[in-house]
């Protein structure tokens, strides 16, 4: 009998670091592939004679299409296996990557950018329903962290690797690599990913589905953290955006091999998930969310200092404190969605990437006509925004806390109004 139960545990075990390793891996590539062109706006300038608010509809095209691959599988998604939609998407995605790298016309890189988040919508779709899934619930903090880590390893990797082989054999050459690394990615993906033990598929009609999103759409809970996830992608990916034409100006002149050396930065958001999700684990994701939100303020006010060593530690701090506040509220929907956790969080993805690419797209309008200067104030602003509406939710959430022992205190276990 006690043999059977180390095999278990050792069998769980091994489970969960293959799921951990594998869903690490996805975000690797997810990341590379969807911001992929981000670090090379300057040369997409240069080679198609675009301004830079132009250029940024590259990094847009993909996260356009991200929203709305996410906005279709989030009919779809509960009756296809989640392991063999996420592994078909990482290897079709790769091919589209790879085909893009032969592209001479901006509008068709556009339109293949526009497919390829398309496809790799079937990984966000489904990624944190399969951990809520397949993962112990004293894991999943802890699981969530390290997947959100390997998007932020992914997104790192990808933009320095990028940058660093543009600057010798153009945007071209990089798009190459990128999409076989990615290709290779996916492979490994297919072939270790485990089998979900706690899903079955179902297909759940379109007036239901619209029901449950109706639904979701008027919980003060999730539409806080959508329009949360909104606002902080907004502003955090119109900093990576324009940062390095503030860098490559004279105001600065840095080279090309240095600019790409901002995208290092995205370690501290590796940490910063890391710390969120443990820390979520002992305190819970709600009490610290709206300190995150805080800390991005901190980094943005330091990129206001046109000092190089500010831009560095302001940057630094502006990553730590997103991936932070991603952690956590991506953990708050998955942990509040119970039975509808692919609705919920497929919904956060949309919010997501919507806000990445109409605010990531927009603010360069602003650049191009008034300046960094003005384009902080405008991000500033939308961060106050996202702040009001965490104080907000903090205010709902506790309330419900004290309710829930003023309920405990005069009812005890025997309260009905909990049961219902």
């Amino acid at each position: 009998m006690g043999s059977k139960k180390v095999n278990n545990e050792h069998e769980v075990t091994v489970r969960f670091r293959m799921i951990r390793n594998c869903m690490f891996l996805s975000g690797l590539s997810v990341f590379a592939q969807l911001y992929l062109f981000q670090p090379m706006l300057s040369d997409l300038c240069r080679s198609f004679s675009i301004t830079p608010a132009e250029s940024s509809l590259a990094v847009s095209a993909s996260t356009v299409g991200m929203a709305v691959g996410l906005l279709f599988l989030a009919f779809k998604a509960d009756g296809i296996s989640r392991e063999k939609l996420m592994g078909a998407s990482l290897i079709l995605s790769s091919v589209l990557t790879i085909a893009s790298a032969f592209i001479d016309s901006y509008s068709f890189l556009l339109v293949f950018n526009l497919l390829k988040g398309i496809v790799l919508a079937g990984v966000s779709a489904v990624a944190l329903a399969y951990l809520s899934e397949e993962v112990d619930a004293s894991k999943i903090g802890l699981a969530i962290s390290l997947y959100l880590s390997g998007n932020t390893l992914g997104g790192m990797s990808g933009r320095v690797a990028a940058t660093l082989v543009s600057g010798y054999g153009g945007w071209q050459l990089a798009t190459l690599v990128i999409g076989i690394v990615s290709l290779a990615l996916g492979a490994i993906f297919c072939w270790k990913i485990p089998a979900g033990r706690n899903f079955s598929a179902s297909m759940v009609s379109f007036g239901e589905k619209m029901r449950q999103m109706r639904s979701l759409l008027t919980q003060t809970t999730f539409i806080s953290m959508y329009v949360i996830a909104a606002l902080s992608m907004g502003i955090f990916v119109s900093v990576y955006n324009y940062l390095s034409f503030l860098l490559e100006s004279p105001a600065f002149g840095l080279p090309h091999h240095l600019v790409a050396m901002i995208f290092m930065m995205y370690v501290a958001g590796i940490i910063g998930s890391v710390v969120a999700g443990v820390l979520s684990d002992r305190f819970g994701p709600e009490v610290l969310l709206q300190g995150a939100l805080l800390l991005m303020g901190v980094g943005m006010s330091l990129l206001l200092v046109m000092k190089l060593w500010a831009i560095v530690l302001g940057l630094g701090i502006l990553t730590f404190a997103f991936f932070s506040t991603h952690t956590l509220a991506s953990r708050i929907v998955s942990m509040h969605a119970q039975h509808l956790k692919s609705s919920a969080t497929s919904i956060y993805w949309l919010f997501y990437y919507a806000g990445s690419s109409l605010i990531g797209s927009l603010t360069g309008i602003v650049l191009v006509n008034s300046g960094w200067f003005s384009l902080m104030e405008v991000l500033l602003a939308l961060l106050f925004c996202a702040l009001i509406v965490s104080s907000l939710f903090i205010f709902k959430y506790r309330l419900y806390e004290k309710s829930k022992v003023y309920s405990h205190r005069r009812y005890g276990n025997n309260d009905v109004r909990s049961r219902n």
